[in-house]
């Protein structure tokens, strides 16, 4: 069998008791933040959980997510029933195969230890993933689009060195992140280093916002409320130009169950009906937002998705937390809180061997182009 070796798990209860001593750097990738994945997924995503070993020893952890897009309307056009776009993604990339998580920014791909290199461990991978896009074969899911995602410039592998043939390296949307600067004590340090305009932008969106109050929910809170957040997560989630997923209705109770304190849900009522809520993880010294929802109307009136972003930056400071990873989307208000832009990078393939040939033009043709400007808040 050789030095190295790889297992697949389809369950959390399978994972090797030593899993989370890895884990232990992301814990996206431990055996709780899988878990949520496992009992929680978007109806068309299902997880696969990779076991690296060295000599039988565990070295390394991974995720690998299958999507099938012919059960989501991947692409927004509300002004014709037909969207050309749609079409194809169903008939030729529906069924993609990527290491990396979906639901998320950034590199939360895998994990390794000393005893095995990046290399190593990327082959490793490739073997699974061609594993399991024979297993899907089998299962009359012939996958189309090989891939993996996401890192920035410094963390990006080579891929070419570990056997990743014929893939393209793509760019999209960039990952948003706010560092808080040593010093800061309190939000009152914050606001000091803002130029005019845009601590004049937070005490006007502060002052917009009374009337709403801003409560931390515990899970039987977020499971009685269940049916209010999934309406709020989905008039938010339908603006997005293009989805690939969407939360199931238990996702947020299954992930308080899970991560316990990790994970915050904070709604906002006005009086006692709940009008958005947002939700931030805590991964290490940094804080991960997640989804987010609001009524249509009360944001507006109320900016409260500002708001929502002023309240994670007075959170991450008070808890002297380094980093907010914002993300992707909605880049220009996040930029205007002082969160800068990383590039991230993935590489992708279609298995159909003439198709891959055009994967550059496919990818150009199929990524939604956002214009947006950064802004600089601080003096």
């Amino acid at each position: 069998m050789g030095k190295y070796s790889y297992s697949i798990y389809n369950r959390t209860s399978a994972l090797p008791e030593e899993w989370d001593t890895i884990a232990r750097a992301n814990i996206f990738l431990s055996r709780n933040g899988l878990a949520i994945l496992e009992k929680a997924p978007p109806a068309n995503m299902e997880c696969h959980f990779v076991g690296l070993f060295s000599n039988g020893r565990l070295c390394g952890i991974a995720l690998i997510q299958y999507l099938d897009l012919a059960r989501v309307a991947t692409f927004k056009n509300p002004e014709r029933s037909f969207c050309l776009k749609d079409y194809l993604i169903k008939k030729f990339s529906s069924n993609i195969l990527f290491i990396g998580n979906n639901t998320l920014t950034g590199q939360n791909a895998y994990l390794l230890n000393e005893e095995i290199t990046e290399a190593e461990a990327l082959r490793l991978l490739q073997m699974a993933l061609l594993d399991l896009k024979n297993q899907y074969h089998k299962k009359g899911k012939p996958i189309h689009l090989l891939a993996v995602k996401d890192f920035n410039e410094a963390e990006m592998p080579n891929f070419e060195a570990a056997g990743y043939n014929g893939y393209y390296k793509f760019c999209t949307q960039p990952n948003m992140i706010f560092t808080i600067r040593p010093g800061w004590q309190s939000v009152e340090d914050y606001l000091s280093e803002l130029n005019t305009k845009y601590r004049t932008q937070h005490n006007r969106s502060r002052k917009k916002a009374e009337g709403i109050t801003k409560k931390k929910l515990s899970l039987a809170e977020i499971a009685t409320l269940s049916a209010r957040i999934h309406e709020l997560y989905l008039t938010v989630a339908e603006k997005a130009a293009f989805n690939t997923f969407y939360l199931p209705l238990n996702h947020f109770e299954v992930m308080k169950r899970e991560l316990k304190d990790n994970f915050r849900f904070y709604g906002y009522f006005q009086g006692e009906k709940l009008v958005g809520f947002n939700t931030v993880i805590k991964n290490g010294s940094d804080i991960d937002t997640y989804f987010l929802g609001y009524d249509e109307e009360v944001q507006k009136e109320k900016m409260l998705y500002l708001n929502m972003l002023y309240d994670m930056v007075a959170y991450a400071i008070k808890k002297e937390f380094k980093h907010i990873i914002f993300a992707r989307s909605a880049m220009e208000i996040k930029s205007s809180v002082g969160a800068k832009a990383d590039e991230v990078f993935g590489i992708i393939k279609h298995t159909n061997p003439v198709l891959n040939l055009f994967m550059e033009k496919l990818f150009t043709y199929f990524d939604p182009k956002v214009e947006w400007k950064a802004r600089s808040p601080f003096k």
